[in-house]
This record gives structure tokens, C-alpha cells and sequence, in this order.
């Protein structure tokens, strides 16, 4: 996580003053519980309210822990510091560390998800203008890299727009599966704590309780969590790979936006390089890299051990500070993307015609000609295109054994470019839900 991949409010989640916050919140939380349910004194849980407007000592937390060794230890010192010691003998009553590490991160999760659907919702609304923009914008489609058959430029937007609305749904229901929190104190059986203190800081912190915890919160949920993230990152990858396929200069149908005073390449002036899709296609390989880390976190010792935690102080902030970055950059890329048609015809155009070979093999199986023989017609007149630079129509109106079978008007039917978008509404529709 570095300042040039990061925006301000992913990383307030993250800031220490924000981890502290929370951890405040919980053992207040906490403690007003316990208060109702008699196990505390109530002036005891209001004096630690007391010091809900203060702003932690960072430094001296650290400061505390360089000598606790205990990072919870140290907070808990630092809170009876501003509150007084005889307040504060009765905060974390009954509580374990987890109960407050893991209720916290899981907060940070919800909240950096939050921002993460948001990111999505924006991505989206680029996409679908695009895609509505160029709806009947023709380009040649590829496989292999190769030309294909003709499909036009609204549908690859569409296409995305379908891929980031699944992986909106995969955020939520990650949301959903990481928004649980657990006060149950140590190895999770609520001996010492009240199953009713859990169920009301939860509440309080928009959480659910865990139903069953090991005095940590399993870590499958995280696995699924992290695992989500890494979904999203690849969809961002896929959108980017085809703006820089689309960019190279044999092919130049779309473009990155290229602002006045922009510098390509210190060597070559000439050079308007996709910068920005190349740079989303390694920001996807840094939020995959914290999806095999969660799986592994998910088998711990017994009821607990740490070798998580330095995991996910890691990927917690990382993960999900890079990924909102990458949607925020894909979606202004999106949104000023130069997409040439012009050069889009032409280079449909490119082989003069071969594209439509599937049409003409088709027709000639329609008017009685076996698949086979179809196929063998149709493929060598088409080789002739690739080695001779010829034109294909012209090449199956020279071969007697296809005119054999259609005539001329027939042969020039099955060129038309209106064929192959005849279906573009109808797709939109499943899409959009749009007519």
C-alpha cells in the first residue's frame, strides 16, 4: 500500500486512529452491555464513553507495546490512561484479545467493501454508457487473435458491464459472509462473558454474531472474502487486456486518452503507450497475491493461533486500498476511452470478405451440399485470401463447383454485415433489461 495506488477514504479504514476507534467502540459497546445485564457498574461504562471524542495516542500506544509486547495490552493501558484506572478495571471484562481484533477486522472489511460496491456502481453506469454509445458500432471479432466473425463494439462493453454486474453480486454476498463479529471470550464459550454482550455489540457495529467461534472468527469467511477480491481483480485484468490489444498499433481501435503535455516514452516522441491498462493488469496480480495467503489462514491450531494476523495486517490494507485504486482508474479509463470506428471498418474489411466464411459454408450445407465437402470448398477459396491477398467473394464466384450450388445473388447475400447484428437488441435486453 503506497501513497501513488491509493485513495484517502480506503485508507481511513485502515489508519490506526481508525483501528483504535473501532476497538473503542467495541469495548464500550461492551461495557454497556455488561452495565444492563448487571455485571458491571453503570458509571463505570459511562466514564469510558466519556472518552468517545478522543483522539488516540498513536505514538504512545506504540510506545506501550515496544514494552507490553501486546499490541490489545497496550490499547487497553493507553484507554485506563484518558479514563483513570479505577474506570477502567472493569473494560474487557471477561473478553480476549480475538474478541476484539477479529470483531474489528471484520468491520474494516465491511467498510472497505462499502467502498468497493461503490467503486463497482460507478464502473458500471461508465460501462453501460459505452456500451449504449456503440451499440451499433461494427468491429471485427477475434479468437485466437485472430479474425473472426463481425460483432460490434456496444457488445464487448456489454460483455463487461455483465461481468462486473456478477462480481458486484459476489461483493455483496462477500459483504454479507465477513459482517459477523465475536465477543465470546477465551476458546469461544462464553464462560466469562454473556452471549447477550456479544449480540449487542454486534448491533452496535453492524454486525451478526458469529454462531459458533473458536475464540477466533473462522477464517473461511476471509478465504471467501479475499478470494472475491481476487475475481474482481481479474475481471479488471480482462477489461484491460482487450483496451491493450486494442491499442497496438497494427490494430489502433481504441485508444487511451491522451492528455496535452503527456510524454509516451523518454526515448521515442512518437509513443502514446496504454499506461494506464498496463498498469490495471499489475495492480490485479498484487490483489491476487493475498488470495492464496487468506485460503492458508484458514487451517489454525485448535481453538487459535496467530499465524494469521500478520497475514491479514498485511492483505486486509493492501488488498483492498489496491483494488479500489484499480476500479477508480478503470472507470475513468473507461469513461474517456477513444474508440475509433473508422479504423474498425477498415480493419473488418482488412481480408476482404473472409470473415463471412461461416455464412457461405452454412448455405451451401442448406442447399445439399454434405458438411465435408461445404467445408473443403469454402476453406480453399478462403487460403487464397490469406496467401494471395485476393478477394473471397470474388474467389467463391470464380469456383464452379460452389456456383454450382448458389448463384452469384446468393453468394452476395451472405456478405451482408446486417446479419451478423441482427440479435444486438435482444442481447442488450437479457443485459440491461432493456428493449
Amino acid at each position: 500500500m503506497i501513497p501513488r495506488y491509493s485513495r484517502p477514504d480506503m485508507v481511513a479504514v485502515w489508519a490506526p486512529q481508525s483501528k483504535f476507534r473501532i476497538w473503542f467502540e467495541i469495548e464500550a459497546h461492551a461495557g454497556d452491555a455488561m452495565a444492563d445485564l448487571g455485571t458491571i457498574p453503570r458509571e463505570n461504562a459511562d466514564a469510558v464513553w466519556a472518552a468517545k471524542d478522543t483522539e488516540f495516542d498513536v505514538a504512545r500506544i506504540d510506545e506501550i507495546e515496544a514494552e507490553t509486547k501486546h499490541d490489545v495490552i497496550a490499547f487497553l493501558t493507553h484507554l485506563s490512561e484518558i479514563v483513570g484506572a479505577d474506570n477502567a478495571r472493569f473494560v474487557h471484562q471477561g473478553l480476549t484479545s480475538s474478541d476484539v481484533l477479529d470483531t474489528c477486522f471484520n468491520v474494516q472489511l465491511t467498510r472497505a467493501a462499502d467502498i468497493l460496491i461503490a467503486d463497482v456502481d460507478a464502473l458500471l453506469a461508465a460501462l453501460k454508457r459505452r456500451a449504449f454509445e456503440h451499440k451499433d458500432t461494427i468491429r471485427i471479432g477475434r479468437s485466437h487473435g485472430i479474425h473472426a466473425e463481425p460483432t460490434t463494439m456496444g457488445l464487448t462493453f456489454a460483455r463487461f458491464y455483465a461481468e462486473m454486474d456478477r462480481n458486484l453480486s459476489r461483493l455483496r454476498d462477500a459483504r454479507a459472509e465477513i459482517a459477523t463479529g465475536a465477543l465470546s471470550g477465551a476458546v469461544g464459550t462464553f464462560a466469562n462473558v454473556d452471549p447477550r454482550v456479544e449480540e449487542h455489540v454486534c448491533d452496535r457495529m453492524g454486525l451478526v454474531p458469529e454462531p459458533i467461534s473458536t475464540q477466533v472468527i473462522p477464517r473461511d469467511r476471509h478465504a471467501a472474502f479475499f478470494a472475491t477480491l481476487g475475481v474482481v481483480a481479474s475481471s479488471i485484468e480482462n477489461i484491460a487486456t482487450e483496451i491493450r490489444h486494442g491499442q497496438r498499433t497494427e490494430v489502433r481501435e481504441l485508444e487511451e486518452f491522451f492528455s496535452k503535455g503527456q510524454k509516451g516514452s523518454s526515448a521515442m516522441p512518437h509513443k502514446r503507450n496504454p499506461v494506464l491498462s498496463e498498469n490495471l493488469t499489475g495492480l490485479a496480480r498484487l490483489v491476487r497475491m493475498a488470495v492464496v495467503p487468506a485460503m492458508e489462514n484458514v487451517a489454525l491450531w485448535h481453538e487459535r493461533d496467530i499465524s494469521h494476523s500478520s497475514v491479514e495486517r498485511n492483505i486486509g490494507p493492501d488488498a483492498t486500498v489496491t483494488l479500489d485504486f484499480a476500479l477508480a482508474r478503470l472507470t475513468g479509463l473507461v469513461e474517456n476511452l477513444v474508440v475509433y470506428p473508422d479504423r474498425m471498418e477498415e480493419n473488418l474489411h482488412r481480408y476482404r470478405g473472409l470473415v463471412m466464411s461461416q455464412r457461405v459454408l452454412l448455405a451451401l450445407t442448406q442447399a445439399g451440399a454434405s458438411r465435408e465437402d461445404a467445408y473443403a470448398m469454402v476453406q480453399r477459396n478462403a487460403m487464397k485470401v490469406w496467401t494471395d491477398d485476393s478477394d473471397f467473394r470474388t474467389e467463391l464466384e470464380g469456383d464452379p463447383d460452389v456456383t454450382a450450388i448458389l448463384s452469384k445473388d446468393e453468394i452476395a447475400e451472405k456478405f451482408d454485415l446486417g446479419y451478423h447484428t441482427a440479435q444486438v437488441d435482444a442481447i442488450f435486453a437479457r443485459v440491461f433489461g432493456e428493449s
